[in-house]
């Protein structure tokens, strides 16, 4: 069996999330005195994008461990198998060693020496030479068996050490990221708990930090806020409400309608108690305004025409249904 090609993946990825870590533990940036609130989510946008490729290469190597255990189970269950026929032709073999010491295949033996027709000496020959013949082919039989399953399980053996270490190389390394985390959000409440976000932003937006396409979408849809609403307009200077939510998501890869009514019917209903960061929140019976979900009891949404992209409570209005894309 060819060794596995992935060892140097998992290392890359392991040498990557050291070097990121290390950059992060030395690199941030001490607040100074009353910051402003530009200044904190400037601060907190460079460390972030710091942080946001450690998670996203500690989600693809938890992707890549969980399939190579897989792997590894799928190729325990064929060397089962062939562990039972090594310990069958073991056995075999075992016999027949067992009824040589008792003398019962000294027989041939005994008979030859004890002819005195040279024919008969030459037919009993043929007899012990196949009688040899056959212990041997058990004998190779097993050796063979034995050979196939260690060829099988060598690289076996060598992918479940090397998943052993790098699982607890990346918990080392999931600590480190959620202290991280936690540092980023204590600093972001600090600012957005003392008032400081304004009237547009009055809490963190997002309220965490999301990883993969609805991060994208989230973090780009709260960095809309203060742009004012026009009709019709997806950005970059102006949105409408479905034009927001459409050009959040389009950033994260995922393609939405420009229209509130018809982003709801592509989108995967979710209930109230389900809602997570980049979800979107439908109003009205007629579903003719939509928002962005950015946790926390939040939604960032395009109001009316001349306003600014704001925040508001996500029960501000007579909530619809919520739908979540992708």
């Amino acid at each position: 069996m060819p060794r596995p090609r992935w060892s140097r993946f998992t290392t890359t990825t392991l040498a990557t999330l050291a070097a990121v870590a290390v950059a992060l533990t030395g690199g941030a940036t001490a607040a100074h005195a009353d910051p402003s609130v530009a200044e904190i989510e400037r601060q907190i946008d460079q460390d972030w994008n710091k942080l946001e490729p450690i998670i996203e290469q500690h989600n693809a190597t938890r992707t890549d461990l969980a399939a190579k255990r897989r792997q590894a189970d799928a190729l325990g269950k064929r060397i089962a198998p062939l562990q039972r026929r090594v310990d069958q032709a073991m056995n075999q073999v075992s016999g027949l060693a067992v009824q040589a010491y008792k003398g019962e295949n000294m027989s041939t033996v005994n008979a030859l020496l004890g002819s005195h027709n040279p024919s008969q000496v030459v037919e009993q020959l043929g007899l012990l030479d196949r009688f040899a013949s056959r212990q041997q082919r058990e004998v190779r039989a097993v050796a063979a068996l034995r050979d196939e399953l260690a060829a099988t399980k060598a690289p076996l053996d060598e992918m479940v050490a090397q998943l052993t270490r790098t699982e607890a190389q990346l918990a080392a390394k999931k600590k480190q990221i959620n202290t991280e985390i936690d540092r980023l959000q204590k600093l972001r409440l600090k600012v957005y708990g003392n008032g400081g976000g304004g009237s547009l932003r009055p809490a963190p937006c997002p309220a965490g930090y999301p990883g993969g396409p609805s991060g994208t979408a989230v973090k780009y849809a709260c960095a809309q806020i203060g742009k004012l609403y026009v009709w019709g307009a997806a950005g970059p200077n102006n949105f409408d409400c479905s034009g927001l939510t459409m050009a959040a998501w389009s950033k994260a890869g995922v393609s939405l309608p420009h229209n509130a009514r018809q982003q709801r019917q592509v989108t995967d209903r979710v209930s109230r108690a389900d809602l997570r960061p980049g979800d979107l929140v439908f109003y009205y019976s007629d579903l003719h305004h939509v928002g962005m979900y950015v946790g926390d009891g939040w939604v960032v949404h395009a109001s009316q025409s001349g306003q600014p992209i704001t925040m508001k409570r996500v029960d501000d209005g007579p909530v619809n249904s919520y739908g979540r894309p992708g």
